[in-house]
């Protein structure tokens, strides 16, 4: 009995040592203020996180708090395996500029030259359009849910390729617009094991993670798969109850990448010191992207290429699950951060921002201490509200966006689902938010059918006005109801009236209440469909819907009575 207890400290002893090691660069009172930051997770009742900062080429701070497995008991620690979600973009976006390095693809080059069981689709995608986020085509995890397929079932690289190399429409046009799709990255893994002849996982493997010594880092592409020392996925239920987030993938290039704190360590540094590829590498890896128009994106090849404090920063944040990860470098500064967490309302980004603040200094100029002097900002000037009454009232997007404008001593208030705006006169009919130049609003056909275009830094919405529709009743609802049926994804969802309320069914998912915004757009609380725009004849008969929702745009669902 008492072999336990001994075994437990010299575990305990070795957990010390690797935290001191990795901090004894930086002042105590530094160490105190980055162990306040996640001082809400390190206790050994609650999963967690662990916390890497790197400065020139050294780990010079490294700790897990909280717990990699509440079953077993067993600390996070820097050597703590971690799924990486999203993070895993980069490396496949590295691969690519590697492999277009030794000639064997363009980056211009269109995807079917390399994936012949892509669908043509009357537009040219290329890999560029994959790695930007510029392709239109919809997102993998979404179309999967839709299809009846649930995150938490086991999901193969072989079960997403089937469903996008069923797609029959885009999104936008490719280059068009800035939209983040999963799916771009599948198929870019694809691409690697069709130019390379090997995985993604082996690709990467002799490529990027044996030149950096990364020993504890791989594409996880097999879930039955054994690892040593990783770190479980947990939901919270609130008063300090977690529940297991299941996570069986296997897939990879939009995610599945395994590693620790001490490995992507080394990843960080090949930013400013590259030792897998070299600078030029580098270069292109975070090169913005553009679209048609000519219009800069952050978002480079599969990382986002950023600003903060007047550094420039190299980021990508990653959510699957319980996971939540963030990677953060500042190659000016030879810094970089990492903070990877096993619950899923953590918020890593945030608490990276926290961490860099310590340790990065504002260089932009604009840095503004908010005092509680400081003035207020001022309204517009009132306007007759004869004149602006006209723009009152509930408009709406074909995606499905809302908004409400309202009159108050006249001014015009935008109000959304998140926020309250007053609108400036800047036109007849033109209006801007007080303090951000950059969105407008542009009306036009005034009356029951006013529209209203809202341009915004990276989008252009149009939007109708709509009367809503206050207690309808069941013969206005009973329209609705049907099978109704989506060719591309060869599924059928219905819609019921039970009890006064439309519902939406399907076998894999619970019945939800559906809500009517006008007669034409129809919410639920299912994020992977939550806006249905409703398709009718010429004589008014329903005939089937779209689904507008989140990264699914023009997913036809046809009526069958």
């Amino acid at each position: 009995m008492k072999i336990i207890p001994t075994l437990l400290l010299l575990f305990l002893l070795s957990a010390v040592t690797i935290e001191y090691a990795a901090a004894q660069s930086l002042p105590d009172s530094t160490v105190a203020k980055i162990n306040r930051i996640f001082r809400r997770w390190d206790k050994n009742t609650s999963p967690g996180c662990v916390v890497g900062i790197i400065r020139n080429d050294s780990l010079i701070f490294s700790k897990g708090y909280g717990m990699a497995n509440l079953e077993y008991s067993i600390p996070n620690a820097p050597s703590t395996i971690f799924h990486m979600a999203s993070v895993s973009k980069q490396f496949t976006a590295y691969s690519i500029v590697l492999l277009a390095k030794q000639g064997k693809l363009k980056l211009d080059d269109d995807v079917r030259k390399y994936l012949p069981w892509f669908p043509k689709l009357k537009a040219t995608i290329t890999i560029r359009n994959l790695l930007n986020h510029t392709s239109g085509i919809r997102d993998q995890w979404q179309l999967l849910a839709i299809s009846g397929t649930r995150l938490d079932d086991v999901i193969t690289q072989d079960q997403v390729i089937k469903i996008l190399s069923k797609q029959q429409a885009l999104n936008f046009m490719p280059g068009e617009q800035y939209s983040y799709s999963n799916s771009g990255f599948t198929m870019l893994s694809e691409i690697v094991k069709s130019v390379s002849g090997r995985s993604l996982r082996q690709f990467t493997d002799s490529a990027i993670f044996k030149p950096l010594g990364m020993n504890d880092t791989h594409f996880h592409d097999d879930y039955e798969e054994i690892v040593k020392g990783r770190s479980y996925s947990y939901d919270d239920e609130g008063n300090e109850k977690y529940k297991n987030a299941v996570l069986s993938y296997s897939v990879s290039g939009a995610t599945s990448l395994f590693t620790d704190i001490n490995d992507m360590a080394k990843w960080v540094e090949n930013f400013y010191t590259p030792v897998a590829g070299d600078a030029n590498d580098i270069k292109q890896l975070t090169q913005k992207g553009k679209l048609n128009s000519g219009k800069e994106i952050d978002y480079a090849l599969g990382i986002n290429n950023g600003k903060y404090k007047g550094w420039q920063q190299f980021s990508h944040s990653g959510g699957d699950a319980g996971y939540r990860t963030f990677v953060s470098v500042f190659p000016g500064a030879k810094m970089g951060f990492l903070v990877f967490c096993n619950l899923g309302n953590m918020n890593p980004n945030g608490l990276t921002e926290k961490l860099q603040d310590i340790f990065i200094k504002d260089i932009s100029g604009q840095g503004k201490d908010v005092g509680e002097n400081d003035e207020e900002e001022k309204l517009p000037e009132p306007l007759k509200e004869a004149e602006i009454k006209k723009y009152a009232g509930d408009y709406i997007s074909d995606e499905g966006t809302r908004l409400q404008l309202t009159i108050k001593e006249g001014r015009i208030y935008c109000y959304t689902n998140s926020d309250t705006d007053v609108l400036v006169k800047q036109s007849k009919d033109s209006f801007t938010i007080a303090g951000s130049a950059g969105f407008a609003f542009v009306f036009s056909n005034p009356g029951v059918q006013m529209k209203a275009k809202v341009v915004m830094p990276d989008v252009i919405m149009q939007l109708n006005k709509y009367v809503p529709v206050k207690n309808p009743s069941d013969d206005l609802l009973q329209a609705y109801v049907g099978n109704y049926y989506c060719p591309e994804l060869e599924c059928y969802y219905g819609i019921q009236l039970k009890n006064h309320q439309l519902v939406l069914t399907n076998p894999k998912y619970n019945d939800a209440a559906i809500t009517l915004a006008g007669t034409d757009h129809l919410f639920t609380d299912n994020w992977w469909m939550n806006h249905l725009l409703v398709k009718r004849n010429s004589t008014g008969k329903i005939t089937g819907f779209e689904v507008n929702s989140g990264r699914i745009m023009h997913l036809a669902f046809n009526k069958r009575d």
